[in-house]
């Protein structure tokens, strides 16, 4: 009995200890999971944060072409050297001709020093170059300027020849590698090669757009993929992306380095991620090549216009960089002129009054400046050509000829009437040539310049239809129904597209239709996302490879990480906040009846959101960026007071000055972006009266020329006869002063 009852004791008290046991671990399960559920929301909110705050800066450069695009068309110039100086302020010689391009560029006479360590290339190019270059760049060596420019004069020669979407086949390698933006990121690129193999007659890439700006090594990216495209021209493709646009290269680029300069100056710690203060393409070039930095800008722009505009893998895959709209029309795109548009940010223009049709200028020389001086009044509509009669259909030879003859004539007619300028006449390339499909080809430059913003600049959305892209200011939505549609009308199986980071590097939506595969890893900072890349056999089903970049990141924890990436966030945002500090004071004296100097918590995220348009959830972001305080008020003075002494640094810096630089800095570096066109931060006295002369007319401010000269020279300070960027900040600043 006695031990009967032992038994039935150690079994009660194992059974009691293995329920408390259970107990617990579904304690610490639940536990766990409530802690991971807080870590992902951190993470998405934070992502919120940085995706916001990204597409507003995009959204701020539209507006920006906008209204230079609206000053272009009310300004007239009063004289020729006010007419050569807007000309070669917005256009900057554009239209430099095949032969004009390599006269100016004149690498040839560029002599390499003997002292020279880096690589030498020879055409063509072999795999040993591309190796060569490779092992340079991992070294921090740079490849010279006369190798730069030949190997950009090259890739523009082939890709002339290239056909607008490019066609790729698996029955010729075992698989295609596709990989999204870089983003000037290198260390990306050494990975995908490392990871996946180098380009070679069995391993074929696409690689689909937006290869510079925000990185630091932009330059060693385009040189490393132009070089595998010389080598491998069948196994290699390039994708034009909306950063491969000179407009937006020029907006990343000197503006960029003027406000870094000058916060610099002013003792301001430089924001990691904001936008504005992201590296851009033309600055890391006119950086490392100080000499002939213009040249290769100029080679690079030229290159970039002809990029070719998507990918076909096996006609069922398509490949472009942004999106697609309901308009999308690949038949379209196929016979699109593509080096017409250097920048896609430049296709609108106005409609002439007395015509039915939209006119444009991409790259020439105006309507009014083409036309002689007698017919600038009167607008007249070339008459449009009536075919000859047709041969006999049974003579198929001669029809052929008749039907190529008069597709030629009725697409002269069509260039004449929207007045298109070749800017070069050379050889015919791939999407010149004319086919009987060409008969209903005559589209406006209105219709192409729409087809080619959308696929560089849209997004997909959840939702069905297709609207406009305001976030981003350029392209559109477009939801699963456009999505179906387009592809049922090109009989594709799916879609891949990049142009949105993703927080695994790639992303399905739309059923699985429409993949986003994005290869910047850490793009917004240390651990933020992972890069991915995608390989389509002759199943043409995807497998996906992601990767960290950063060796840093593999050293921190999931917390470590998210709290890392949350700081800089916030520090983003907080930045962005005390940039409409004035804005906010305003709003919040609305909520503000009995002007207690406070406001609910509720009505300050209401206020926020009125002010800033980031389309965050405030609420559930106020902790962070608000303390709490008991009677569910906020001091919204000593808030803002708060973000003031946190911008700056030292106490004889005025946060009010802080704040017209904060909130003016996309005006201001325009302003110098189009100014000082040799990129060196001065702006000489010449360019500032002219540039001066623009503003006015579009502000209706009356000012004399002497006028002009007693202002140039008050802003002057050291009178060395040029403006540079502290004197411009400091002129702000007096301004700033006499208006208090």
């Amino acid at each position: 009995m006695g031990t009967a009852s032992s038994v039935n004791v150690n079994y009660k008290y194992s059974l009691t200890k293995s329920e408390n046991a259970f107990k617990a671990a579904v304690l610490i399960q639940q536990w766990y999971r409530r802690y991971v559920a807080r870590l992902e929301m951190r993470r998405r909110c934070t992502w919120r944060i940085f995706q916001s705050i990204e597409y507003a800066c995009e959204q701020d450069q539209i507006k920006l072409h906008n209204f230079f695009s609206y000053l272009m068309d009310h300004f007239t110039p009063s004289s020729s050297k006010e007419r050569d100086f807007i000309s070669r302020m917005f256009v900057s010689g554009e239209s430099f001709k095949e032969i004009e391009l390599e006269k100016y560029c004149d690498y040839e006479s560029m002599e390499v020093p003997d002292s020279y360590t880096g690589p030498r290339l020879s055409f063509p190019l072999l795999p040993d170059h591309a190796t060569a270059l490779l092992e340079a760049f991992k070294q921090k060596q740079q490849l010279h300027a006369r190798y730069v420019l030949n190997l950009l004069n090259e890739t523009r020669k082939h890709l002339k020849q290239l056909p607008n979407i490019s066609h790729v086949s698996t029955c010729y390698s075992e698989e295609v590698t596709v990989c999204g933006d870089l983003h000037g990121q290198l260390d990306d690129l050494f990975l995908i090669f490392y990871k996946n193999g180098l380009p070679s007659p069995s391993k074929s890439y696409v690689f689909n757009g937006d290869f510079v700006d925000r990185g630091k090594q932009s330059l060693e990216i385009l040189i490393i993929l132009f070089t595998f495209l010389l080598i491998y021209p069948k196994e290699v493709h390039l994708n034009r992306g909306n950063h491969e646009d000179h407009m937006v290269n020029l907006r990343y680029g000197l503006c960029v380095g003027l406000i870094a300069m000058s916060r610099v100056s002013l003792k301001i710690p430089l924001n990691p991620f904001s936008c504005s203060f992201s590296y851009g393409f033309a600055k890391e070039v006119m950086q490392k090549y100080k000499v002939h930095g213009k040249k290769i800008l100029k080679m690079v722009q030229n290159v970039f216009r002809w990029l070719p505009l998507a990918t076909l893998i096996d006609q069922k895959v398509l490949i472009i960089h942004g999106g697609i709209s309901d308009t999308t029309d690949l038949d379209m795109l196929e016979q699109i002129k593509r080096h017409k548009f250097i920048s896609v940010l430049r296709g609108k223009k106005r409609k002439e009054s007395n015509t039915n049709v939209e006119t444009q200028e991409i790259n020439g020389e105006s309507k009014e400046e083409a036309a002689p001086e007698e017919s600038k009044s009167e607008l007249s509509i070339p008459e449009q050509p009536q075919p000859t009669q047709a041969p006999n259909i049974s003579d198929k030879l001669e029809f052929t000829k008749w039907v190529r003859q008069t597709v030629q004539e009725q697409i002269e007619w069509c260039r004449r009437l929207v007045d298109i300028s070749e800017s070069e006449e050379d050889e015919p390339t791939f999407s010149s040539m004319v086919s009987l499909s060409d008969l209903d080809a005559c589209w406006t430059h209105q219709e192409e310049w729409k087809q080619i913003l959308d696929i560089l600049w849209s997004d997909p959305m959840p939702q069905e239809g297709c609207k406009v892209n305001t976030v981003r200011g350029g392209g559109c939505y477009f939801g699963p129904d456009v999505t179906e549609k387009i592809l049922e009308k090109h009989s594709l199986q799916f879609l891949i597209r990049s142009h949105e980071c993703k927080l695994e590097g790639y992303e399905f939506c739309h059923n699985r239709k429409v993949l986003t595969i994005f290869s910047a890893s850490n793009y917004y900072e240390i651990g933020s996302n992972r890069g991915a890349y995608v390989k389509l056999g002759p199943d043409l089903v995807p497998h996906f490879v992601q990767y960290q970049a950063s060796k840093t990141a593999h050293t921190l924890t999931m917390t470590q990480r998210i709290s890392r990436v949350e700081e800089s966030a916030f520090r983003a945002l907080r930045e962005k906040l005390f940039a409409h500090t004035s804005a906010l004071i305003s709003t919040f004296k609305t909520y503000d009846k009995d002007n207690t100097g406070k406001i609910t918590l509720s009505n300050w995220a209401t206020a926020v959101e009125s002010v800033l348009h980031l389309g965050l959830p405030w609420r559930m972001l106020r902790p962070q960026l608000v303390r709490s305080t008991e009677d569910g008020m906020l001091e919204y003075k000593s808030w803002l007071n708060d973000l003031a002494i946190e911008q700056r640094s030292q106490e004889h810096i005025q946060s009010s000055l802080l704040e017209v630089i904060y909130r003016n800095r996309s005006n201001l570096e325009t302003i110098f972006r189009i100014i000082d066109r040799d990129h060196s931060g001065l702006i000489s006295f010449e360019e500032f009266r002219q540039t001066w002369k623009l503003f006015s007319s579009h502000m209706n401010i009356e000012l004399t020329d002497d006028g002009i000269d007693d202002l140039v020279r008050s802003i002057d300070f050291n009178k060395d006869g040029n403006i540079d960027f502290n004197e411009f900040l400091e002129a702000f600043r007096l301004v700033k002063q006499s208006q208090e």
